[in-house]
């Protein structure tokens, strides 16, 4: 089988990518640019809070547009997700003063 590498993951022929799938590979975006994961092309652990804040808006306009449409396991997941990553988001903010 061929894989195709993502940002963060790996999917192989044939696998479907769900939305919690989806979500999470965004959401991982936002772990890399938070330096709480390395980067997939470097290694390396690097913080920029542009792109993770603009990866967390990302998601919260994701939520938004599709709430209404999401089953309960996909809204917890977004609730949890997006919680945790907005205090990871603050704590940097508050490293970095």
């Amino acid at each position: 089988m061929t894989e195709h590498r993502g940002e963060t993951f790996v999917m192989e022929d044939g696998d479907q990518l769900s939305f919690s799938t989806f979500v999470l590979g965004l959401a991982s975006s936002a772990l890399i640019h938070l330096g709480e994961a390395p980067n997939p092309d470097t290694g390396g652990e690097t913080v920029n809070l542009v792109l993770a804040r603009q990866s967390l808006d990302l998601l919260d306009l994701l939520r938004h547009k599709t709430r209404g449409n999401l089953t309960a396991e996909e809204e917890q997941l977004f609730v949890s997700l997006l919680t945790d990553l907005r205090l990871r988001f603050v704590q940097k903010q508050h490293q970095g003063k």
